[in-house]
């Protein structure tokens, strides 16, 4: 048997002691008696043949390491680019679950109390076709309410590292000022990319809430339905959307629709009550124009159901609630919203495979408050607007905590802007979008 230097080596320098007792390999399970005994190997032959099965188990067969003749270097790991793959799949794997666990934050799932939203807000009404002018609420053919959510306006004012020590203190003061999370920062001019949802107003009217009764005992108040038309970010497809156009038909050939006008501007704010038990859940849209003042307020304004200041409640109506009442009022099946499982789960308490948790039916809950905000991001959105209150104690009672007198305050300032920086901050062209309405006038 022919052995290796090294194998030489390693049995020269550790002889077997002669009291050692020499190392047995067992042979595995079985009986131990009843079997030939063999020769016993010497210590140093045992040990050399160890070392050569050693040697053959650590090396893949068909290698030039399975051969013990050849003596072979210590194998070295390659340098690649695994480890550094690893660690890149590693940490993006670790930003996409601390992204999925901020997005299942607990209070992401929970009933979103107080301000939830706060903007500024536009109010629009369109002619019929081929009428060039409108003489009177008969003349127009849709009436439309333009949200355009913005960030509170402390927010804003925080990130200003600029300005002096005195003037960041006063800012601190601010934040605790009564109804600031409902301040709008100030609109941009001129930005053509902004969020915002256009929403058609039924009966081509807010509710009013001085017309009926007061609820709950004075009466039935009034209820309108609106739709979320649309949701994007592009002011100019809106303005191409909002102004005049000329469309061909097979019947009546070409036919022409005027531009939307421009009726009222102001800020806005949706704020959810504080509520015990689910039942007592409500939303309010409430709102302070800035433009027109009041003195010029007019026959369009009241005709549309637009006050100096107003509040109404909103419901977002569950898409698999099927339409009811006089003529089956409601969008069909294929233009309603679509809400995520989460929306559907845990605000209207129903789930796919799975019994109901809220309401009677066997799809829910029919209505609910907007619990989270992102429901009015979903175009097809059905939403009952009823009438709250009006004027700026109305406006108080139905936000409360200071923040009716907040947004009176803004709009008090926001005023003193002209009309063209009102349309400057839609990225609208006053020849394209007419604004006269805002002095109380139909044209």
């Amino acid at each position: 048997m022919v052995t290796t230097r090294r194998q030489s080596g390693a049995a020269e320098t550790q002889p077997p002691s002669p009291a050692a007792k020499p190392h047995v390999r067992k042979a595995g399970p079985g009986p131990k008696r009843g079997r030939g005994r063999g020769k016993k190997a010497s210590p140093e032959k045992e040990h050399i043949e160890d070392n050569h099965k050693r040697k053959a188990d650590e090396v893949e067969p068909g290698s030039e390491a399975e051969h013990p003749l050849k003596e072979q270097p210590p194998a070295k790991r390659a340098k690649s680019e695994e480890p550094a793959h690893v660690e890149e799949v590693g940490a993006e794997k670790t930003q996409l679950e601390e992204e999925k666990s901020a997005k299942d934050h607990p209070a992401q799932h929970q009933y979103q109390s107080g301000t939830i939203e706060r903007g500024h807000i536009y109010f629009f009404y369109r002619p019929k076709v081929e009428l060039e002018e409108v003489h009177s609420v008969d003349d127009v053919q849709r009436f439309h309410m333009l949200l355009v959510p913005r960030p509170p306006e402390f927010s804003q004012a925080s990130e200003d590292t600029e300005k002096p020590e005195q003037d960041n203190e006063d800012q601190e003061m601010k934040l605790i000022e009564p109804g600031a999370d409902v301040v709008p920062a100030r609109e941009t001019t001129g930005q053509v990319k902004k969020p915002f949802r256009l929403i058609a107003i039924g009966k081509k009217s807010l509710p009013d809430p001085d017309a009926g009764g007061g609820g709950k005992g004075g009466g039935r108040k009034q209820v309108f339905w609106g739709t979320v038309l649309t949701v994007g970010e592009d002011l100019h497809a809106l303005e191409q959307g909002m102004e005049g156009k000329e469309y061909e038909t097979k019947t009546r050939g070409t036919r022409h629709q005027g531009p939307a006008r421009l009726a009222g501007r102001g800020a806005y704010a949706i704020v959810n009550a504080d509520a015990r038990v689910p039942s007592d859940r409500e939303t309010h849209l409430g709102y302070h124009l800035s433009h027109p003042n009041p003195e010029h307020f007019g026959e369009v304004q009241e005709v549309l159901g637009i006050h100096p200041a107003s509040s109404f409640v909103i419901q977002v109506k569950n898409p698999l609630a099927p339409n009811t009442g006089a003529g089956r009022v409601g969008l069909p099946a294929s233009r309603k919203a679509e809400f995520p499982d989460y929306i559907m789960r845990e605000v209207y308490g129903v789930q796919k495979g799975e019994e109901h948790t809220r309401g009677r039916e066997s799809y829910g809950l029919r209505f609910a408050s907007v619990e989270r905000k992102e429901m009015l991001d979903y175009e097809g959105a059905e939403l009952l607007l009823i009438a709250a209150r009006s004027g700026e104690e109305g406006l108080e009672q139905s936000l409360g905590e200071g923040r009716g007198e907040a947004l009176r305050e803004v709009e008090e300032k926001e005023s003193k802007e002209s009309i063209a920086d009102v349309l400057k901050e839609l990225a609208m062209q006053a020849e394209k979008i007419p604004a006269e309405p805002l002095k109380g006038e139909w044209i």
